[in-house]
């Protein structure tokens, strides 16, 4: 069995399925931004333009789930959980309203689960 590079708390599942009947298909993107530093950004499916900079780690929650190339350099070692707190950030993310903050949490994979990880792969 592969190594999924991202996982989704239950928390944040149901603030995802929310967002879903709202919003319709999603998609995420994991910010490098100033503003936000390393924040998970949420956004309508194709909002957010992507191309052979920005690389696919996943689904979660039935949405694709990418990160930048530059991102993924200091990040490839680590599985991210995407978790939910209360809080406004200063995005254009969509749980913001909610009164919600999407946040990661990361853990370096074990040397098995390193060689048994799900690929990425560019420009999705």
């Amino acid at each position: 069995m592969k190594t999924k590079r991202v996982l989704v708390s239950d928390d944040a599942a149901i603030v995802i399925r929310k967002l879903k009947e709202t919003h319709g298909k999603l998609m995420f993107h994991q910010s490098g931004g100033c503003c936000d530093g390393s924040a998970p950004m949420c956004f309508p499916k194709g909002e957010l333009l992507l191309d052979d900079n920005d690389i696919w780690l996943g689904s979660i929650e039935g949405c694709d789930f990418h990160i930048s190339k530059d991102q993924f350099e200091y990040w490839k070692h680590t599985q991210l959980t995407i978790d939910v707190t209360p809080g406004r950030g200063a995005s254009f993310s969509l749980e913001i309203p909610l009164g919600l903050r999407f946040i990661i949490k990361s853990r370096l994979f074990t040397p098995t689960e390193a060689e048994q990880l799900e690929p990425v792969r560019v420009g999705e």
